[in-house]
């Protein structure tokens, strides 16, 4: 290699060092461009059914963010941290519940059975780290300075982007080389479709299992269930993980009235989730980028290991925008049209096909 070949791969390497540091700044930022495509998107539609100009469109989205924004952290806000702070306290009494049901159960199996190993002890052991975990999960949503700040940068970031999301693309497409610029431009459109099919998919999604949720806890009077109801939908975000992580809380809480409630939320939640897998997720995102179930879990594992739980939120447009450059980009550009000579085993086949159809004619 030349000494400017060295110096670019030197170049290189010094440019991922840097993109390795940044990558909590990248994945805002990637935040920020999605909710500016979402954004994008609403404004968009005012624009062609109210034939109203892009200025006016984008400040009527805006306001009406906003004021959805406002309603959520007035009625739903305080509700629900003062339910999840119940819900903490209660713990306690769920594992003592559990504790004295799971030695009862034991007693009453017959002599001739093997017995299990004590699982009353392995809750005892669990509930330290359980009682951990819920604490810190609802105080990374209600006391962390750094992530207000974080989310404050997100808007800004947001709003410029929505401001003139042109001038943006246009400095993003001149990365490339001039003679792809153009299909790069393109492949930006279809992530652009891409995230924007995900997202009212997603949205939809959450909704209607939150609602779901909501309506049969209610009904097996179940309580706190704002906190369960809006968990559910949240943790909808996450794929594989997610639903199995919703139905903890309630099932525990529901213990404390009877075993038989717990049962009953447990089938429940299944329900809600056979009909979210083979009705709802086939019909509202038929037009969704497909993914197949393992790469989804591994691109959850893979950048969760790399951004922590922001990434694994976000794992799922991540592999949207990741497959979609890959398609595009790897597969389309690159591999299906690799032009390569015919090796000497393919040229002496083909003669012999050639000869055989010369006799026959």
């Amino acid at each position: 290699m030349k000494f400017g070949q060295w110096l670019g791969f030197v170049a290189i390497l010094i440019s991922l060092y840097i993109l390795w540091e940044i990558r909590q700044l990248l994945l805002l930022l990637f935040v920020a461009v999605v909710f500016a495509t979402a954004l994008n998107s609403i404004a968009k539609q005012f624009q062609k059914r109210l034939r109203l100009n892009r200025t006016v469109a984008i400040f009527i989205t805006l306001c009406l963010t906003v004021l959805f924004n406002v309603l959520f952290i007035w009625l739903v806000v305080p509700q629900f941290l003062e339910q999840s702070q119940r819900m903490i306290e209660l713990l306690p009494q769920v594992f003592v519940a559990l504790r004295v049901w799971l030695r009862s159960v034991e007693t009453q199996l017959p002599l001739w059975l093997p017995q299990p190993p004590s699982l009353a002890e392995l809750i005892v052991q669990l509930q330290p780290f359980v009682l951990r975990s819920a604490t810190n999960f609802f105080d990374f949503f209600s006391n962390s300075f750094r992530i207000a700040l974080q989310l404050l940068f997100v808007m800004v970031l947001t709003l410029m982007l929505l401001a003139n999301p042109l001038e943006y693309r246009q400095a993003f497409v001149r990365l490339f080389p001039s003679f792809y610029r153009r299909r790069a431009n393109e492949i930006l459109d279809e992530c652009e479709i891409g995230l924007g099919n995900w997202l009212a998919g997603i949205t939809i999604n959450c909704i209607f299992i939150g609602s779901l949720s909501g309506v049969g806890l209610w009904m097996l009077q179940v309580d706190l269930v704002l906190v369960h109801a809006l968990m559910a939908g949240l943790f909808n975000f996450i794929p594989n993980i997610g639903p199995t992580m919703s139905a903890v809380f309630p099932l525990m809480i529901a213990l404390l009235d009877a075993p038989w409630k717990a049962l009953a939320v447990l089938i429940w939640y299944i329900i809600i989730q056979q009909i979210e897998s083979y009705w709802l997720t086939p019909t509202v995102m038929a037009k969704q980028v497909s993914l197949l179930p393992a790469v989804t879990l591994v691109a959850q594992i893979f950048f969760a290991s790399i951004f922590g739980v922001l990434g694994l939120l976000l794992a799922l447009p991540l592999t949207v925008v990741a497959q979609i450059w890959i398609q595009e980009l790897y597969f389309k550009d690159i591999m299906d049209k690799w032009k390569n000579k015919p090796s000497k085993y393919e040229l002496e086949v083909g003669d012999r096909q050639g000869e055989r159809v010369t006799e026959s004619i």
